[in-house]
């Protein structure tokens, strides 16, 4: 553990020799402010979290990776959102800069959440637009800068960086569920603009040879993570890695169940293969 800025995020740098790798979880944190006012049940409202996903990845640093999870929850902010896309009727009182909110806001699903699911408001009214300053300030502006610091200082050292954001996905999306075709996994790469292909192929490779359906793009493209930090004409490759919650644990309770072990050691080998990939770009990359 290299760095923990409290009941914010830890970042976990490599045990051994650095390799230009870095994994984030920006979803599984789970630590509630105490002036976190929500109006609704906590036990409804963790089904937001990607929870155990920090844990899957744990050995990334054994493998020369940099691991980096928030561990505030995303439903108090979503670093996975542009610092703009807030709904106004959120706000009360004056915004000081203009406000650009998408789809995802006007579906209260934006920077700042306002529902958990149709029909069940995160809080009882409008939130002070002092609060939301606050939570920009000491959560999402800390995160980008360890996101940005990393890469950045990955990319000046080696001339290339790779990059897994991770996170998990409810196995109840989409119309029918029980759909025996549907993906265990999900690689987004907005549409092949965010990394090179070989990197996406050889991780769909890499979890289909382990028996998983693997779907690219379909349904999730990536977010302001990869779309933020991903830039493969410049040596910077991010992808968006969304795991199937059936896999490992019980939905309902949270729980982990029996199929975690057997998936994370699954993950651990693919932790391996993406570090091995990374350090063979850079001897490629030497040998030119």
């Amino acid at each position: 553990m290299s760095l923990v800025i409290e009941d914010v995020l830890v970042r976990n740098d490599p045990v051994g020799p650095r390799l230009p790798v870095l994994f984030d979880s920006p979803h599984s944190g789970r630590v509630y402010p105490a002036d976190f006012h929500f109006a609704c049940p906590l036990s409804v409202l963790r089904h937001a979290e990607d929870t155990h996903v920090e844990a899957l990845f744990a050995a990334a640093p054994d493998h020369g990776a940099t691991l980096l999870c928030a561990l505030f929850p995303r439903s108090c902010i979503d670093v996975n959102r542009a610092v703009d896309d807030i709904d106004p009727n959120q706000i009360d009182g004056v915004w000081p800069t203009p406000l650009r909110p998408t789809g995802r806001s006007m579906m209260g699903m934006g920077l700042i959440r306002s529902t958990l699911r149709p029909g069940q408001p995160l809080y009882d009214g409008k939130l002070p637009a002092s609060v939301v300053a606050e939570r920009i300030d000491r959560y999402y502006r800390p995160y980008h800068f360890q996101m940005r610091s990393v890469l950045d200082a990955l990319a000046g050292q080696f001339g290339a960086v790779w990059h897994v954001n991770c996170h998990s996905m409810p196995s109840t999306l989409g119309p029918n569920p029980s759909d025996p075709k549907a993906a265990d996994f999900v690689i987004g790469d907005r549409d092949g603009t965010t990394s090179e292909p070989g990197f996406v192929r050889m991780i769909a490779d890499s979890l289909r040879g382990f028996g998983y359906r693997v779907a690219i793009n379909d349904p999730y493209k990536g977010v302001e993570l990869v779309a933020r930090y991903g830039d493969p004409a410049r040596g910077r490759h991010s992808i968006q890695l969304e795991i199937n919650r059936r896999l490992y644990m019980n939905e309902d309770t949270l729980e982990r169940h029996d199929g975690f072990d057997r998936l994370k050691g699954e993950i651990d080998e693919l932790i391996r293969r993406i570090a091995d990939r990374a350090e063979g770009g850079l001897l490629r990359r030497a040998a030119e």
